[in-house]
């Protein structure tokens, strides 16, 4: 029996308990949590678990606001009882003082959601909840808090050591073919005839499952398997694009990876997905000597406005941009020529030199930098698509991750923001006009 059938059969046990106790006072979620809260009965606990999932499930953005401004204000933490308890251990630091400073600090929202992970599908009802919190952050700035705490509980229940790889082919679940197509964000997937070139024998397809969520996936990964490292990413995605002899190749190119649930965002699932699928590879086509991304430069177009508007750029750079701006500058191959090495240029300095908080401004630089690859190679034109065009002016880059170095790679990144990159990407950078003393 699955561990949610068990909970299911001791809420059902627990709601006979409850009945004729409800009453009509425990009408909203926030009447439900207190309630949560203060009972001692794992059968009552998660029959109240089960009955605020459910009505959170069935609630309005208004209800959801409402329950969550009530998890900010009134289940945050106690300032005096901090102060309190860390005066107590600095009086008597013994173990039983440390672990009252512990519980103080932790604010009472915390023990709320494990009881409510309780219910069937209560890791489900949090990431929707901290889903809709996302989404509403900006207008709920009070919410920060709240979403802190959610991602760290996340962080721990989905902890990689509970997830399961599964590889997706073509006679997989037709529910579950309808998710890769439905959350691929990367490189969209337009119909069933572009999903089957994805799912052909040179290419593979792999997901994380978790046990609490056995029905909804919560990372995608797609490889395509060839012959050198991929430069372009049309021809890995157009359906009717050659199919090549997986023995044959050489090279396998992560060229899609995608968060399947918003509500799972800051909780890093793809870095051991892409470990566990190179090992998977690595066992399958022990040919293989290369592993690479085929990744999109998504901030480098907004980083060149604010260049130009900051005075960063000379008059030669803010006219291309100019250029770029208008719709048909793909088609101009004496423009596309002229600005190629401009444009790699600008596109080294950007990921190589660019930073917020210490950390590459790129937020997939920074993500596959932190995992421990290499920056390898700037591709003029990878991604010639509307998106592709409209984030990076169609650059790709290749990050290399190559096992005898992930790990140094890493720790240079992680400790003081080094960018590691191929002496290629590094020969390309120029000083900006406007940065020069």
């Amino acid at each position: 029996m699955r561990v949610t059938q068990i909970w299911t059969s001791i809420a059902d046990a627990g709601r006979d308990l409850l009945r004729g106790r409800l009453t009509a006072r425990r009408t909203s979620p926030e009447q439900l949590a207190a309630d949560l809260l203060s009972t001692r009965g794992d059968a009552v606990g998660a029959a109240l678990a089960h009955e605020l999932v459910q009505q959170l499930a069935g609630s309005g953005g208004d209800t959801r606001i409402v329950f969550l401004r009530y998890l900010a204000r009134s289940l945050e933490v106690d300032p005096a009882r901090i102060n309190e308890a860390a005066a107590g251990y600095a009086a008597d630091p013994t173990a039983a003082r440390l672990a009252r400073l512990r519980h103080a600090v932790e604010a009472p929202r915390m023990e709320l959601f494990r009881r409510m992970n309780m219910a069937p599908n209560g890791i489900g009802s949090l990431v929707s909840l901290r889903e809709f919190l996302l989404r509403n952050l900006a207008d709920h700035p009070e919410f920060s808090a709240v979403d802190s705490d959610m991602r760290e509980l996340l962080k721990g229940w989905l902890n990689p050591g509970f997830l399961s790889l599964v590889r997706i082919d073509w006679n997989s679940p037709a529910s579950l073919l309808e998710k890769l197509m439905r959350y691929e964000k990367v490189q969209k997937i337009p119909n069933l005839e572009a999903l089957r070139r994805r799912l052909g024998r040179d290419r593979r397809c792999f997901a994380f499952f978790h046990p609490a969520l056995p029905d909804e996936p919560l990372i995608f990964v797609q490889v395509a398997l060839v012959r050198g490292m991929a430069a372009s990413v049309q021809p890995l995605i157009e359906p009717t694009s050659e199919i090549g002899d997986p023995a044959a190749a050489d090279t396998a190119i992560f060229y899609s990876i995608s968060n399947c649930l918003d509500g799972l965002r800051g909780v890093s699932l793809g870095n051991f997905l892409i470990k566990l699928v190179v090992g998977e590879l690595s066992r399958e086509q022990p040919a293989l000597r290369t592993f690479a991304t085929l990744s999109p430069v998504p901030g480098f177009l907004e980083w060149y406005r604010e260049a130009a508007v900051n005075g960063r750029l000379d008059t030669a750079d803010n006219a291309r941009l100019e250029r770029l701006e208008q719709p048909d500058w793909v088609d101009d191959e004496t423009f596309s020529s002229e600005a190629k090495p401009h444009l790699e240029a600008l596109a080294a300095h950007y990921l190589m030199l660019e930073k917020r908080k210490g950390r590459a401004r790129d937020p997939v630089a920074r993500f596959h930098l932190n995992n421990g690859a290499r920056l390898e190679r700037i591709n003029w034109l990878g991604d010639t698509s509307v998106k592709g065009l409209g984030e990076s002016a169609g650059v790709l880059v290749n990050y290399r991750y190559d096992l005898a170095h992930i790990e140094r790679n890493h720790e240079a990144f992680a400790n003081d923001g080094t960018v590691v990159a191929s002496s290629a990407v590094r020969s390309l950078i120029r000083p900006l006009a406007g940065d020069d003393s």
